[in-house]
């Protein structure tokens, strides 16, 4: 026979058999162990559920049991569950435009059982017993009557045992788990009415009751001071209706972690609605901050495609854009309603109905509340009672606090002292001196001191430069991020600060899953982390880069970048990432007032950068124009 490849009596193309099949198609579904979870987790909501208890061994991969009370199924019904598309949420096509089901396609129990051993035990209301069905990659082994309780159980043994490649590649254990604890979160505050219970390696870690409200599920999830900063949200229109949650501008984050949306009572990720809430806010957050936000949005189905991806998780909503407006329309007016000034914390020297504060307390108690610039010399209170001892009422020093703190909230904009400029530039300066460089630093170009001048700052950012005829405008802030980067690399001994009053911090049942893996990376720069309750976790010591702390938030901003790194391998690349973090926040900002001499400090550190074009996230530090480019600009022949 020919081997001409174009020869017709040679087929190159072939029919997979049916196991391969499933394994591709499992590919698709079941990505990691929190899909397995999120599957069966679903066919339980939908089983009509009121408790769902899940059990995790080897971080999903060794066991995973789902348990719930929902309302079984028949042994007809379990013994043609694990076959390809068996559902009993559709009859027809034209059932996918009015989806209100968690599930729909009659995957999961075909893809899960191809690449793992599955038993499954069930029984309905009525009958005397159930069944049990043990099923392998290679198909069903055993079907069998049972006794057991009302409602379904699922066993998942050794996932991933028949495609060890897809085992191979799963993250740490730390992330799977905070993978599988998100999911089971987010049906949570989806399902308020419905129990969890998670428990990984016999430890409880979620156990959220049934309840009327979302805010109790809130309570559980995220602890009550969390719920204190929410506002109610409750908004209906003929498209869409919106009720749920979302924090007040005090309560915010670095990213969009805190953010949990459903519709129609199905968990999913829109970026369209993310920046919709975000939008809501307008200027009430500064730049790069999100607010939290438990929302569930009831839309018509048929103005929703749940049949996107297989994890459907990603849906397409008709008339975006106005379901857009009117969810930002919705934030705007539950803000409008609330007192949105922030609560001066306060804490009691002593349980009688006064405040015993000396002037050097009550001074700190309100520069704690003023993040954006010295205001010391501005506290509501006379010569007289700074020098000495004073006693006010709580209500009337209360009062007195926040109202002062509400004037400077209108009135202050992102601007910061020279001297704050200066103290930031000491710090990177003695850096700089503490370090023994290990080679000379060989620059490209003539990159130094002595041929640049510097001419003056715009916007309290750009720094206006000339070098060898050149105009440079650099970034004094990405400069700056740039040498407080590289000196926290090459520094051995970064030193730390106690903090006076610890720091608590209330992380998310997902956050908590992950934060001992990086303990040692926190550690090595300067920080104390350690547990502090069920959900808690206490900072005593912070590096002492950051100086004197005002603003605590800078901890969580940091905690939070560090969970953003989860996909980085190995040690050295999350140290890196989070000097990278510190850096950002220990710099000088946009808004930092700089006199010529603090200028020309910052381009004397920058010049002795192993890279000074670029910071540590790759934005360039400066842009050159030369002559010729500017009379291109200004048309001069």
């Amino acid at each position: 026979m020919s081997s001409d490849p174009c020869d017709s009596m040679v087929s190159r193309i072939k029919l997979l058999d049916e196991s391969t099949i499933n394994k591709i198609a499992a590919g698709e579904v079941i990505e990691r162990p929190a899909s397995v979870v999120k599957e069966l987790t679903e066919n339980s909501i939908d089983a009509n559920a009121s408790d769902v208890r899940v059990e995790i061994r080897g971080y999903g991969t060794k066991s995973i049991l789902v348990v719930d009370d929902g309302i079984g199924m028949s042994h007809i019904d379990a013994s043609i569950a694990f076959k390809k598309h068996a559902t009993s949420k559709i009859n027809s096509i034209e059932d996918l435009d009015k989806i209100l089901t968690m599930g729909f396609r009659g995957e999961a129990l075909s893809s899960i059982s191809s690449v793992s051993r599955v038993e499954l035990v069930t029984r309905q209301k009525g009958e005397l017993e159930g069944t049990k069905v043990v099923v392998e990659s290679n198909g069903i082994e055993n079907i069998s009557p049972v006794g057991t309780a009302v409602g379904t159980s699922v066993i998942v043994n050794d996932l991933f045992y028949s495609t060890p490649a897809r085992k191979k590649y799963l993250k740490s254990a730390r992330t799977e788990i905070s993978h599988i604890v998100d999911v089971v979160s987010r049906n949570c505050l989806a399902h308020p009415d419905v129990s969890f219970t998670l428990i990984i390696d016999g430890k409880a870690i979620i156990r959220s009751p049934s309840s009327v409200g979302l805010l109790d599920s809130i309570v559980h999830l995220y602890g009550a001071d969390i719920a204190r900063s929410l506002v109610p949200v409750e908004y209906e229109s003929d498209l869409i209706s919106i009720y749920g949650y979302i924090s007040k501008p005090e309560l915010t984050r670095s990213g969009k972690d805190m953010q949990l949306l459903s519709i129609n009572k199905r968990p999913i990720s829109s970026s369209q609605l993310s920046n919709a809430i975000r939008l809501g806010y307008y200027t009430l957050l500064p730049k790069g901050r999100y607010p939290a936000a438990f929302l569930n949005f009831v839309i018509d189905p048929f103005n929703v495609d749940v049949n996107v991806h297989p994890a459907k998780r990603e849906v397409r909503i008709s008339h975006e854009r106005d379901i857009e407006a009117i969810v930002t329309s919705a934030i705007e007016h539950a803000l409008e309603k609330q007192s949105l000034i922030p609560q001066a914390d306060v804490k009691k020297k002593n349980t009688n109905s006064q405040v015993h504060l000396t002037g050097k307390e009550l001074v700190k108690v309100y520069k704690s509340n003023d993040t954006t610039a010295d205001h010391v010399n501005k506290v509501p209170v006379t010569k007289d009672e700074i020098t000495g001892d004073s006693f006010f009422s709580e209500d009337q020093y209360t009062a007195s606090i926040l109202a002062d703190v509400a004037i400077n909230e209108n009135k202050a904009s992102y601007h910061y002292s020279a001297k704050d400029t200066q103290r930031r530039l000491k710090k990177s300066e003695r850096m700089q001196m503490s370090v023994v460089p290990d080679e000379k630093v060989s620059l490209s170009g003539p990159f130094n001191t002595c041929s640049i001048n510097v001419y003056g700052q715009y916007a309290e950012l750009y720094i206006l430069c000339e070098l060898d005829g050149q105009l440079i405008l650099l970034d004094q802030h990405a400069a700056h991020e740039r040498i407080m980067y590289e000196q926290l690399l090459k520094q051995q001994d970064r030193g730390w600060q106690e903090l006076i009053t610890p720091v608590t911090l209330d992380l998310s049942q997902k956050d908590k899953a992950i934060i001992e893996e990086f303990i040692p990376q926190l550690e090595k720069l300067g920080f104390s982390v350690s547990e502090f309750g069920a959900r808690s976790y206490v900072v005593t010591t912070v590096p002492s880069i950051f100086g004197k702390l005002e603003n605590t938030d800078v901890i969580y901003d940091i905690i939070s970048d560090l969970f953003s790194v989860g996909k980085l391998k190995g040690d050295t690349e999350i140290y890196e990432n989070l000097c990278s973090s510190m850096a950002c926040r220990a710099s000088i900002k946009a808004g930092n007032v700089c006199s010529l001499q603090q200028m020309e400090e910052l381009v004397h550190q920058l010049v002795k950068c192993r890279n000074p074009y670029t910071c540590p996230h790759g934005r360039p530090t400066m842009l050159t124009f030369s002559r010729e480019e500017l009379a291109k600009m200004f048309k001069r022949t």
